[in-house]
This record gives C-alpha cells, structure tokens and sequence, in this order.
C-alpha cells in the first residue's frame, strides 16, 4: 500500500531490525508453515540492499541498531563464540553505511548481538570476543526467553527453556553485562512478563529494554483472547515500569504472534487501521513509561507480516498526533539514541 509519509523531516532511529540471508535453509522449512515462518520465507534474504530501499523509502531515518537474529554464525569460533561471526557480519554492513555513499543514513550504528547467558560467568568470554568484533558498535545482547505451553503459539524456530530469566546460571551470566556496561533486550511473551519484573528486579542497575510491547498473543490458544488478557498485559506493563532501569520498543504488534492484523503477510493494511488496532497497546505502554522511557521500532522485516515499512511508521505517527516536539523526538529517537549509546548520529 502506497500512503503519503506523514511527517517526513520528523528524525527516526529505528532501535530494532534484522538482518539475514535464509535461502540455503528455505527447504529445511516444511509445510504448512507456521505464519512466522512465511514471513521468513517471504524475506528470505534480508541484507543491507533491501533495508536501505526501506530505510529511504520517504520517513527521515537517520540511524538503526541491529538485533540479533541467529544469522551469519561462525562455526570456526567454536560453539560459544560461534555468534561473534553475527556481529562481524554486522560491523561491515553498519561500515558500508557509514562510508557516506549512501547519504548520512547511518545504518546498524549500534549492534545488539547474542552471548548464551546460560555459560554462567563464562558467558564474560563471550561478550569480550564481541565486544572485539565491533568495539564502536557493539552495544550489548539479547538473549531471548520466549516460551509457551502450547508449542503451536511459536511454531518450531523458538526453543527458549520454561523460565529461563529465573534460571541461576543465566543470572550468573546476565550479570556479566553490567561490569561491562552493556545492554539487555528482553523478548518474552505477554504471559512471562512477570519474569522479566522479576528479572528487573534482581538487577536494578542493568539497563533492559523490553521488545515488542511485551508481545501480546492472538494466535493457536490464545486466538480471539486479545480482549480477554488485556488487563492482565496492562497490569503487568504498569508493574513493569515501577522498574526504572527498563525501557520499552513500541512495535512488534504487526508479527503473526500478534493477529494484529490477523491477515499477511503484508496485507495491505492502511496506516489508519494499524494505528487503531495498535492504540490500546502502544497508548498504555507510553503512560505507564513516560516519554522518556519509550521508543518506536519497526522490527523488520518481521513484522512486514502486517505492515509496509512506509505505513508502519505513519501508524506510529497517527498515534502521537497529539504529542509534544519533544515527546516526539523522545519517542521516535532521542530514548534509542540514548539507551544504546549512538547519541553521535542525531542531528544537531
């Protein structure tokens, strides 16, 4: 769908993308799918060609950070390092970028790569190696919990063990981030929100930001319940917040988790429609965070599920048509900016 860009001199960093090339792997993916993999499938080679003609695609993005994805993996590093290989990969894409051939779009300016925080304090090692990889990039990791009872909710890709954030190793790993002060993405879904809290808790000093809204659930046994766990999302994002080391991602509502659309991929969903399914999320997020505690992400290309990149970004800006200047350049890139350490980037 083709919309004029609302808002266009309006500065973006977009704090969460990928990056990937899944051709090799498309006949290890049986069908039927799940609907997250045809998403996959559909962007099955993700690199810097196909994110710049989003990046440039009307809306004034000046700057991305990277999250990892499980691409691009060097097996000659061994098990353990083996994610070093992602980083690398990155680091040259984010240096393409910036060789200003491409214009002042500073692409992957930061990068948030994957240490497998269960190698306990061994975990330290691992964050050094990529930390070396990309010493002006490398922000910190993420390290994803997603985990349901019902293993049709996330389909075969997701494989993260039942209460992985309370596990005592993994916390003897998370604590390596902060004596290197580095950052924490959190992935779970709506139901574990209670243990990045808990998480949050335990670690008061560590910066955490917590992807995709919490990622509210539509899909397998938790279809046609959005309503119906709405307050106990809402509930657990205001408890959230009381933590002040945590930040929020606006966005990851259009992923086939989410139903919101239930159509993809890329449905051709109008920004005003987005904007309305969207609001009851993105609208309490902001409240119970502030301003200053939030930020728009596109999360591409998966969330292309239910979203153009174009109209992704005007939904967004449909619902901060009320906002301040300085709420909105809060929300759309000063927090990022922020949290992730690319403060560089933003114009002056």
């Amino acid at each position: 769908m083709t919309e004029a860009i609302l808002e266009p001199d309006l500065p973006i960093v977009d704090p969460h993308h990928h990056l990937w090339d899944l051709r090799p792997m498309l006949p290890m993916f049986p069908k039927p799918r799940h609907p997250f993999i045809d998403t996959l499938v559909h962007n099955a080679c993700y690199g810097f060609d196909q994110l710049h003609a989003h990046l440039t695609s009307g809306h004034n993005v000046v700057g991305t950070v990277f999250m990892e994805c499980g691409a691009f993996y060097n097996a000659a590093y061994g098990e353990a390092k083996k994610t070093v290989g992602e980083v690398e990969y990155v680091n040259g894409v984010a240096a393409q970028s910036a060789s200003g051939i491409y214009g002042d779009l500073r692409a992957c300016a930061g990068i948030v790569g994957h240490a497998d925080l269960l190698l306990g304090s061994g975990a330290g090692e691992v964050l050094d190696a990529l930390q070396t990889a990309a010493p002006n990039r490398f922000k910190g990791i993420r390290h994803q919990g997603a985990w349901d009872s019902d293993p049709d909710v996330l389909g075969p890709p997701f494989h993260a063990p039942e209460g992985l954030y309370r596990d005592a190793t993994f916390r003897e790993g998370f604590a390596e981030l902060g004596k290197r002060g580095l950052t924490f993405d959190a992935w779970v879904l709506e139901p574990q929100l209670p243990d990045v809290i808990d998480l949050a808790n335990a670690f008061p000093d560590q910066p955490i930001c917590l992807d995709h809204c919490g990622t509210p659930l539509g899909v397998a046994s938790y279809k046609g319940r959005l309503h119906e766990r709405f307050d106990t999302w809402r509930h657990n994002i205001h408890e959230l917040a009381k933590c002040e080391n945590v930040h929020v991602k606006l966005g990851g509502l259009a992923m086939a988790f989410c139903a919101l659309p239930e159509e993809g991929p890329a449905a051709g969903s109008s920004s005003k429609h987005l904007a309305g399914l969207w609001r009851p999320y993105i609208e309490t997020c902001i409240e119970a965070f502030g301003a200053e505690r939030a930020m728009f992400e596109s999360n591409y290309p998966v969330d292309y599920w239910g979203a153009d990149y174009a109209v992704l970004w005007n939904a967004f800006k449909r619902l901060t048509v009320g906002a301040s200047d300085d709420e909105k350049a809060a929300l759309y890139a000063g927090n990022a900016a922020r949290f992730y350490g690319i403060e560089a980037i933003l114009p002056a």
